[in-house]
């Protein structure tokens, strides 16, 4: 993945872009964060996808994870979902999929309809407390996602609006769209020193430039951000208090030690057995 430090050449009055990428892509997904990179330096946030597809609808494989949540965030088009109790639907755009795999869990998923489909897919590391608890699933309508302005709540609060699902840590998500011209601030809340953009569509100023496909990382602060969009544009932002713990990697897991990894994989490997004994895998 290609890091790039930054200077901002506006005033220290503004909050620094310390880091920031455009990541890998691999067909219709880029992969702007991971535990490597970013995801080290902005846990809990650890992975982060941009997925933008036109073409035909598929069906993805069931997968697992073990010791994280995802947030799916469909900015336009459709994607479909198989949950881990076999349960299937539709997330259309402006809908939220949320997944706290805890303990371990499979699901799977793809696009629903021909055409192009556009979002994020947001991976979480859970604290110790939670990363080995039962999984949770649930699913938001466009109609059921809070706002603020032009911030669209998938997690945490903002302003006067607060995501139904409880959050993990203390974290804040957005997705926010801006018409060309138009000015927005971000006040972090309290404790919130890790903060990041990720440019869906469009061109805008934080002060620093950034474009469709950027990943910006911000200094460690407490300080506002105010955007200002050059052209139409829509983004997603994180904000959140540090996580205090280390990243243990699996394949698909991500844990805060090496017992409570191989506890969440010895999970997986029973719903496993289990899934080949039905044929559903």
């Amino acid at each position: 993945m290609n890091v790039t430090p930054t200077k901002s050449p506006h005033p220290r009055l503004a909050r620094a872009i310390v880091q920031r990428t455009r990541g890998r892509t691999h067909g219709s997904i880029t992969r702007l964060m991971s535990p490597s990179d970013f995801g080290e330096i902005l846990k809990p946030f650890v992975f982060l996808d941009l997925f933008d597809h036109e073409g035909a609808p598929f069906n993805g494989p069931l997968h697992p994870h073990s010791g994280i949540a995802t947030l799916t965030y469909v900015a336009q088009g459709a994607v479909s979902y198989i949950d881990p109790d076999n349960a299937r639907g539709t997330l259309p755009a402006g809908g939220v999929e949320w997944m706290q795999a805890g303990r371990g869990m499979w699901h799977g998923g793809g696009l629903d309809k021909a055409g192009r489909t556009r979002g994020f897919q947001l991976w979480i590391a859970l604290p110790p407390e939670l990363e080995l608890d039962p999984p949770v699933s649930i699913y938001q309508s466009p109609e059921d996602v809070p706002r603020d302005g032009p911030a669209r709540v998938l997690l945490g609060s903002y302003g006067a609006a607060s995501s139904p699902i409880a959050s993990p840590a203390p974290i804040n998500y957005l997705a926010v769209r801006l018409k060309a011209g138009e000015r927005w601030r971000y006040e972090p809340s309290a404790g919130h020193t890790v903060l990041w953009v990720a440019i869906a569509s469009g061109v805008l100023s934080a002060p620093d430039e950034l474009r469709h496909g950027d990943l910006a990382a911000f200094e460690p602060s407490s300080q506002t951000v105010e955007f200002e969009a050059l052209t139409d544009a829509e983004f997603v932002l994180g904000s959140a208090v540090p996580h205090a713990h280390d990243l243990v990697l699996g394949y698909y897991s991500v844990h805060t030690s090496p017992d409570a990894l191989q506890a969440g994989e010895t999970h997986i490997a029973a719903i496993r057995t289990r899934l080949e004994q039905e044929g559903r895998i």
